[in-house]
């Protein structure tokens, strides 16, 4: 699996694996992945990130692969700047979205497409998604949103409510589109059967990715298809224990302290580089 260090795509989450609690990328993390480039390796992102709030860690990261976006939502390629893959909600999306709307009021809300994010309730957890993501999203009414190439719908709401948005999904069972949690007050709404895992699969159809060993980090409930998806998965220490599961490795670094770099560093010895 790891004979040849060039033949090693590492697609790392962002939230919680490569980004810090201060949402940033320690120098640990930054100088191993240097290494891991410097050595053939290639590394890439998967995040639930719009291509705005990616943009401002691209300087960071010296990326010279596609990077997926929106949960699985895109494979974007900063080099030739263009979409390699993109798959949206169906036509009933805004439906689903305006009855869940209805029966979760406390729920904040925003739909995201390539050009903007649109938020149509900007409640408390809402703001929070909006701060962390450094985006200037455009505030609107959801009836005003318009119709064709929605990507997502995030829903924030408190840990408490999220109990009680699962159960109302649940009971709703939609067909169309599915639904993750992201974070611990955060639920996306995404195409059916369009996860992570599903883009890493898109993601080896691409020129020349046939050959490669996909390697997968994450830490949350989305980045388990992509870690089942991948060759080899792994998790830091601070990931949930549903994804410690049915990871690979479970590092013995947090996201606090470089859990990418060990990785990287575990690659580079049974690489034997």
């Amino acid at each position: 699996m790891f004979e040849d260090i060039s033949k090693v795509i590492i697609m790392s989450d962002m939230d919680g694996t490569l980004l810090n609690s201060d949402k940033k990328i320690t120098d640990k993390d930054r100088l191993a992945i240097e290494k891991f480039i410097s050595l053939g390796g290639k590394f890439t992102v998967s995040t639930g990130r719009t291509m705005e709030a990616f943009e401002q860690y691209r300087p960071l990261l010296t990326l010279n692969m596609p990077v997926v976006l929106y949960n699985g939502g895109v494979i974007y390629d900063y080099n030739s700047e263009k979409i390699m893959y993109t798959e949206y909600l169906p036509d009933d999306a805004r439906a689903i979205t305006e009855e869940l709307s209805e029966a979760m009021q406390e729920a904040g809300g925003e739909v995201l497409k390539i050009d903007k994010t649109y938020v149509f309730r900007n409640t408390y957890y809402q703001k929070i998604h909006t701060v962390l993501c450094g985006i200037s999203p455009e505030y609107t009414e959801l009836s005003k949103i318009a119709d064709g190439e929605w990507l997502k719908v995030l829903f924030a709401m408190s840990p408490e409510d999220i109990p009680k948005m699962e159960k109302i999904i649940s009971e709703k069972n939609y067909s169309t589109v599915d639904f993750v949690k992201s974070s611990g007050i955060f639920i996306e709404m995404l195409p059916h059967n369009i996860s992570k895992g599903s883009a890493l699969d898109e993601y080896r159809k691409l020129d020349g990715m046939n050959d490669f060993t996909f390697v997968a980090i994450g830490d949350f409930d989305n980045d388990i298809e992509m870690i089942q998806s991948a060759d080899f998965g792994a998790c830091p220490a601070n990931a949930e224990e549903s994804v410690k599961k049915i990871s690979d490795i479970v590092l013995s670094e947090t996201c606090e302290n470089g859990a990418v770099a060990e990785l990287i560093e575990y690659i580079i010895e049974k690489c034997k580089c």
